[in-house]
């Protein structure tokens, strides 16, 4: 049901690497670089995620109430990518753990202030 997400950084060569190094823990690539946008996937017609300097060139600016959910392959990688996003220089926003029985999930925000959530869903 989602083609891509966007959020907007203020640095793409800070943000490239954060998003290289943590989307590369799952596999993604690059799919396009066009400058001002950037967007990385697993392969053509699956979800991408794409970093950009707004399009207005106006400061990025975090949007309250807004994430971007990253799904992981087990708990396990929840964990991984949670830490690694904070070795890369995020910030913790909710350490990995069960928030109802079928939802494991950790959040963290990006150099940017955007807020991501690694997650695994059981079944229920």
């Amino acid at each position: 049901m989602i083609g891509y997400c966007t959020i907007g950084v203020n640095d793409m060569d800070r943000a490239t690497a954060f998003y290289d190094a943590l989307l590369g823990e799952l596999g993604a690539k690059t799919l396009f670089d066009m400058g001002r946008i950037k967007g990385y996937g697993v392969g053509p017609g699956q979800p991408m995620l794409a970093i950009c300097i707004p399009y207005n060139e106006e400061p990025q600016a975090p949007g309250n109430g807004n994430m971007v959910a990253i799904p992981a392959a087990s708990e396990e990688q929840v964990g991984q990518l949670h830490a690694r996003a904070l070795e890369l220089g995020g910030a913790d926003e909710g350490a990995p753990g069960t928030r109802v029985p079928t939802f494991y999930g950790a959040y963290v925000r990006d150099l940017d202030g955007n807020k991501l959530c690694f997650f695994k869903m059981s079944a229920g």
